[in-house]
């Protein structure tokens, strides 16, 4: 009997049960069980093999750079439990209410910000969410409009640095951390920009769909609220400045700014009088939550890696990749479609911790710029976490909106934000220097 068919068979049986609900981290890990006893029984696996599990958990646990996962969690949850988050969607929505579509730019300008402070797409929807979408409804906003442009900034947690997902891809693609970092500010900042050029031409040519807030809702103006502004939005920014410049000029690892970060957002937090115990407990247990769920997954994905590879696999899906048609092009596309239609069913961690692993190979032959390759990929991502039916941003702002807006008003809202991510995908595949443009 060959054994050929059991490689693809695995992913078969893992994929059903990801679908039918079960944990992601027990189905790989239960499908790594059943299936080595079914290739020790038909004499096509080694049990020896399985000697080398334990020590590649105990690399996954000593991994200095996924370390780092854990810290900026902390520190974007402690920015949005002390409510500092808050204060920034507030006082920047003032500053710019006196602007058809300021709130929107706002929101933009606020996403692209909490986007670097948090890193985490959920985090930013459900703030924006809470705080921006009645405001904006309250003052004529169309639903379309202030829908799509919340879940469109809430996603740019994906590709803006410091992303727990640009770790997670670096750790996956073994890339320096510090180049997918240095790759994804251009593209992430492109994005934001075209979200706003957007939002301003509605405002130009829609003005009943973003009309400028009355001039008795702003409670400050002038000097004071420019004071109110320097102090809301400078320090968070300087943090991450800070955080994000020590490791691109090589003063601290991720790892090590993580932890600058954590502890400045704390400090930041105390400065205002938030860092309350509900807030930290709050944190903590956020963080707790995220970093456990990637540790199960690591350990999971690590035995279904073991196995897979031990029946043989990796040639076999090496073989598929390198030799599909258009080589180089063939597998950018089927990566990116294949990646595009896993985002609408499971997270990113389960993409980058079962399908990056099986691509590296292959685009490491066909000789592909893997920091170009991992940002790629998260702007894929980021467009399907926007996508209609099943985008993950869309649930999140569901979960949130008031119930005036239906769930068509945030189709609706999206579809204009997905053109600009197809747009920045397309510009980033014709000119890979917007990525590459600052790495040796």
């Amino acid at each position: 009997m060959n054994h050929d068919f059991l490689g693809p068979l695995m992913f078969v049986v893992v994929f059903i049960l990801i679908f039918s609900g079960y944990p992601v981290a027990f189905s790989l890990g239960g499908t790594a069980l059943i299936f080595a006893f079914v290739g020790v029984a038909l004499g096509f696996f080694d049990w020896a093999l399985m000697y080398a599990f334990p020590e590649r958990v105990f690399g996954i646990m000593s991994n200095y750079v996924l370390l780092a996962i854990p810290f900026f969690i902390f520190m974007g949850t402690i920015l949005e439990k002390s409510r500092l988050a808050e204060d920034l969607l507030t006082t920047i929505g003032a500053l710019f209410g006196n602007l058809r579509g300021g709130l929107a730019l706002a929101v933009v300008f606020v996403g692209s910000l909490l986007a670097a402070a948090t890193g985490v797409v959920g985090a930013s929807v459900v703030t924006m969410g809470l705080i921006s979408m009645p405001v904006m409804l309250r003052y004529g906003y169309s639903k379309s409009l202030a829908a799509g442009v919340i879940c469109a900034s809430g996603t740019l947690g994906q590709i803006i640095p410091p992303s727990v997902v640009l770790i997670v891809l670096a750790d996956q693609l073994q890339v320096s951390v510090g180049d997918l970092f240095m790759g994804s500010i251009v593209p992430g900042l492109m994005l934001a920009s075209f979200y706003a050029i957007y939002v301003a031409g509605v405002a130009l040519f829609q003005p009943s769909a973003a009309p400028a807030l009355p001039p008795e809702t702003r409670a400050e103006s002038g000097r004071a609220l420019l004071g109110q502004v320097v102090l809301v939005m400078i320090p968070p920014l300087v943090l991450i400045l800070v955080v994000l410049g020590s490791i691109f000029f090589g003063v601290a690892t991720p790892t090590e700014a993580g932890a600058l970060g954590a502890v400045g957002a704390m400090m930041l937090a105390a400065a205002n009088g938030r860092m309350t115990r509900h807030a930290l407990n709050a944190a903590m247990d956020e963080t707790t939550k995220l970093t456990s769920m990637v540790v199960f997954l690591l350990i999971g994905s690590t035995a279904f890696s073991l196995v897979f590879r031990g029946l043989y696999g990796d040639i076999w899906i090496e073989d598929l990749l390198t030799n599909l048609p258009g080589g180089r092009i063939g597998l950018l596309v089927v990566a990116n479609v294949v990646i595009f239609i896993l985002g609408f069913f499971i997270d990113f961690f389960e993409i980058a911790f079962i399908v990056l692993p099986l691509l590296l190979p292959a685009a490491r032959i066909l000789d592909i710029n893997l920091v170009w390759f991992g940002v790629m990929i998260g702007m894929n991502l980021q467009t399907s976490f926007l996508t209609p039916p099943f985008g993950f941003s869309l649930f999140y702002l569901r979960g949130v909106a008031p119930e005036e807006v239906t769930t068509s008003d945030i189709y609706r809202g999206v579809l204009p934000f997905i053109c600009i991510q197809i747009l920045g995908l397309a510009l980033i595949w014709i000119f890979p220097e917007l990525v590459t443009w600052g790495l040796d």
